[in-house]
C-alpha cells in the first residue's frame, strides 16, 4: 500500500481525512473539515479551507485555493457553508479558485466539480457553481456564481459566463466569449451572447453517429437558426426529437431555461426565440 507523506513545511489540520498514498508537497495549508481521497496529490502552495472533498488521484498545483469564503455579499463571514467538492481523476492546475457555496448544509449543494475534470491555469469557479464530469476549463475561464456546465463541455481561455447561466453538454463557449444566457447542449458559443453552430468535433471525438449528428444540425437550422418565437421554437425540437435522444436533451434544456438562449449569430434577436 502506498503511504501517506506530508512535507514538513506544510501545515494540516488535526480533523483533516487523508486517503491512502496521499502526498502534501511543500507550503500546504489544509485546515478544518478536508477529506482527500487515495492517491491525491498537493504540488505544493496549495491552500484549503474545509468543508472540502477531494475525489481519489485528483492532482492539485500551486496556487490553487479551494474552499474560502463565497464573494456574495449575503454571505457573513464564519457562516456554515457546503463548501467544496471536487471530483474523482480531476487535473488542478496553477491558480485555480473554487470558492465555498453560499448556503449551508442541507440548504444547498457544495460548489462541484465533477470527475475527470481538466481546470487550466486562472480558471475560477464561483460559489454555488456545478460541472459535471470531463469538462474543460481553459486558462483564465470564469464561471460565475449558481452557473451550471454539463458533462464533457469546454469553455475556452477566459471565456466569462455570468451568474445562473447555464451550459449545456458537449457545448464549446470560445475564447473571450461573454455568455449571459444559456448555451443549448451540442452548440458553440462565441462572441457576446452568440452561438453560431454545432460542435461536429466534439460529438465525433465522442462516437456519436453521423445520423445523430446530422439529427442535431437540421435542429439547430430549423429551430435556431430560423426566427421562431419561443414555443415553436419548443415544438420543432420536440418533433424532432422523437426520433433523437440528443434534439430531445435540447428540447428539455430549452423548455428548463430562466435566463433565455444565447442569439444565432445573423438572427435578429427581436425576431427570433424571445419574441
Amino acid at each position: 500500500m502506498p503511504r501517506t507523506t506530508i512535507h514538513p513545511s506544510s501545515l494540516v489540520d488535526p480533523s483533516c481525512e487523508l486517503g491512502e498514498g496521499v502526498e502534501i508537497g511543500p507550503n500546504c495549508v489544509l485546515r478544518g473539515a478536508v477529506r482527500l481521497g487515495a492517491g491525491v496529490k498537493l504540488v505544493g502552495c496549495s491552500h484549503l479551507e474545509g468543508p472540502v472533498e477531494v475525489g481519489a488521484n485528483t492532482t492539485i498545483y500551486p496556487g490553487t485555493c479551494l474552499g474560502f469564503p463565497p464573494q456574495d455579499y449575503k454571505f457573513k463571514l464564519g457562516s456554515p457553508t457546503a463548501g467544496v467538492r471536487i471530483g474523482a481523476e480531476c487535473l488542478i492546475r496553477e491558480h485555480v479558485t473554487v470558492h465555498a457555496a453560499s448556503k449551508a448544509p442541507g440548504q444547498g449543494p457544495p460548489t462541484t466539480v465533477g470527475d475527470r475534470c481538466f481546470l487550466m491555469v486562472g480558471s475560477h469557479l464561483g460559489h454555488d457553481a456545478r460541472i459535471g464530469n470531463d469538462v474543460i476549463l481553459v486558462n483564465g475561464s470564469l464561471l460565475a456564481g449558481h452557473t451550471e456546465v454539463g458533462d464533457k463541455a469546454t469553455l475556452s481561455g477566459h471565456a466569462a459566463i455570468h451568474q445562473f447561466v447555464r451550459i449545456g453538454r458537449f457545448a464549446f463557449v470560445s475564447g473571450l466569449a461573454a455568455i449571459a444566457r444559456d448555451v443549448p447542449p451540442f452548440v458553440i458559443a462565441a462572441e457576446r451572447n452568440l452561438m453560431f453552430g454545432i460542435n461536429v468535433v466534439g460529438m465525433r471525438r465522442n462516437g456519436f453517429a453521423r445520423e445523430e449528428i446530422k439529427n442535431v444540425r437540421d435542429a439547430f437550422r430549423l429551430a435556431f437558426r430560423t426566427p421562431r418565437p419561443r414555443p415553436e421554437q419548443l415544438a420543432v425540437l420536440r418533433e424532432l426529437g422523437e426520433r433523437s435522444p440528443a434534439v430531445r436533451e435540447m428540447a428539455e434544456f430549452v423548455a428548463g431555461s430562466k435566463r433565455g438562449l444565447v442569439a444565432c449569430a445573423g438572427v435578429d434577436e427581436d425576431e427570433g426565440a424571445e419574441a
